[in-house]
């Protein structure tokens, strides 16, 4: 694992000149930020399809071979001396979960320190509108189980947006979304996933074993210093991250904590002499086994539920389950939107005039599909209630497919205007790797194209003489 070097002053990444204190909401990105969205994005996408693959599977595996699902993920494994004895399932919520939120906080240092969320002005709106698309969702359930008279335990399940599941989702579709609306949603889900996990910490610790607590703690800090020395080697690293998440687990404290901590901790804004810094380096390196091996197995784990047409009745009428629904499909999209709004009416923020209002209400539908978060959080929730765990563990996947189905229908309405803007983003006529449109200020580039059209006028000319000698010598008398 890379160290955190001392040496050299901290840059930030470049940003294209015309993204300055005048760009508008869902304005053109910096190239950097475009890139790294887009290479983030890309792994995201393909760990949502193995999700989605492993989803299918759970539930035929539940529904066929029940018996068999439920003593695999109830299979035991792990030194009980340590207090580690888990099930497989335990084991993928709690231990590969870890590695899914370690990224989510290396995710979450760099939109602080280098993305969308270090300048406060830019970071207003999509950090309101995350905070509005977690609170609605939380009022909806609320609400629901106020009148029918349900449990409150559930409030936090429709909080949280699954980005791998949603960008599933667009690639099954064929849907590419212009890079503002992609960085949008990933910067939901970056606030959607810091909040969740000050929900797992603060509401879903029982009881506290302090030593454990403290040991953890103290690995922490170790964890810390090494990377402030510049001490390098992924041996060093690794045995110590196993050790601070066994004491964290062992602390009370929900495992995934000792994962967002440390990716806090690295680095993530780049030195002169640096092409990318420590933290998008791991994020590199780790966000690959999180999206496409951590995140599927979990939802293998966790997703299989009987799916029968009682059960599927029970979720439309149970005031819990029934909640999670309505937090997921109605919550989620006017949250999203109304927080949107409303901040951007009161900051007088512009809307980029490539988009419209309805654009931000299909992404705002999209993050209605909550997965991988909500699931554990269910599980949290309803800890002991296998019957009602289960329900609400269908009342996600219920939720999340008419969520998708929802946007999938809005964002088809407007596929041809989001395939003109990415083609617009993505074409390079002088074919130099730098998209056009971030070269408008260049005069090397218009010096380029005008010598390309020179080169082709010069070819056109060079056919229409051929042409011509060509039709002389048709009209010649024989």
């Amino acid at each position: 694992m890379p160290a955190e070097p001392t040496g050299g002053p901290p840059v930030a990444a470049p940003v294209d000149r015309q993204d300055s204190s005048s760009r508008k909401f869902l304005g053109r990105l910096s190239l950097p930020e475009r890139n790294f969205v887009a290479d983030a994005l890309r792994a995201e996408t393909v760990g949502g399809v193995l999700l989605l693959i492993a989803a299918i599977v759970a539930l035929i595996w539940a529904n066929t071979l029940g018996g068999s699902y439920a003593d695999v993920r109830g299979f035991h494994v792990g030194i009980e001396a340590l207090g580690l004895d888990l099930s497989l399932q335990h084991w993928a919520a709690d231990g590969l979960l870890a590695v899914f939120f370690f990224v989510a906080g290396i995710e979450l240092k760099r939109e602080l320190v280098a993305g969308e969320l270090r300048d406060p002005k830019a970071a207003a709106l999509p950090v309101i509108a995350a905070i509005c698309g977690m609170a609605v969702p939380a009022l909806v359930y609320a609400l629901v189980n106020t009148v029918g008279g349900g449990a409150m335990d559930g409030w936090a399940v429709p909080t949280a947006t699954d980005i791998a599941f949603a960008l599933a989702v667009l690639a099954v579709i064929g849907t590419s979304l212009p890079s503002a609306l992609r960085a949008f949603l990933l910067t939901l889900a970056v606030v959607d996933d810091l909040f969740a996990i000050l929900i797992i910490a603060v509401f879903f610790t029982k009881e506290i074993d302090f030593v454990a607590l403290g040991g953890s703690v103290v690995g922490l800090v170790v964890f810390w210093v090494l990377l402030r020395k510049g001490v390098r080697g992924w041996y060093v690293y690794v045995p110590l991250a196993l050790v601070i998440w066994g004491l964290m687990y062992n602390s009370g404290v929900h495992a995934t904590i000792a994962g967002v901590s440390m990716g806090l901790m690295l680095r993530c804004t780049r030195h002169e002499d640096e092409e990318h810094s420590p933290g998008e380096h791991i994020e590199h390196l780790v966000r690959p086994l999180s999206a496409g091996l951590a995140v599927p197995l979990f939802a293998l784990m966790s997703a299989g539920v009987g799916v029968t047409g009682g059960a599927l009745a029970d979720v439309f009428t149970r005031p819990e389950t029934l909640g999670v629904v309505l937090g997921l499909v109605v919550g989620k999209a006017v949250g999203i939107f109304g927080g949107t709004w409303c901040a951007a009416r009161f900051t007088r923020a512009e809307l980029n005039e490539d988009l419209a209002w309805p654009d931000v209400f299909a992404v705002a539908a999209l993050a209605g599909i909550g997965f991988t978060v909500s699931l554990l959080i269910g599980e949290l929730a309803f800890d002991g209630e296998g019957a009602l765990a289960d329900e609400i563990k269908a009342a996600v996947l219920m939720g999340s497919l008419i969520a998708a189905v929802f946007a999938t229908v809005l964002l088809k309405l407007r596929v041809r205007r989001y395939r003109a803007l990415v083609d617009e983003e993505e074409r390079d006529e002088d074919q130099d790797g730098i998209p056009d449109v971030y070269e408008q200020h260049n005069p090397a580039y218009h010096l380029r194209m005008a010598a390309i059209y020179e080169g082709k006028a010069a070819e056109h000319r060079r056919l229409a003489q051929l042409a011509g000698a060509g039709s002389d010598e048709a009209d010649r008398p024989a």
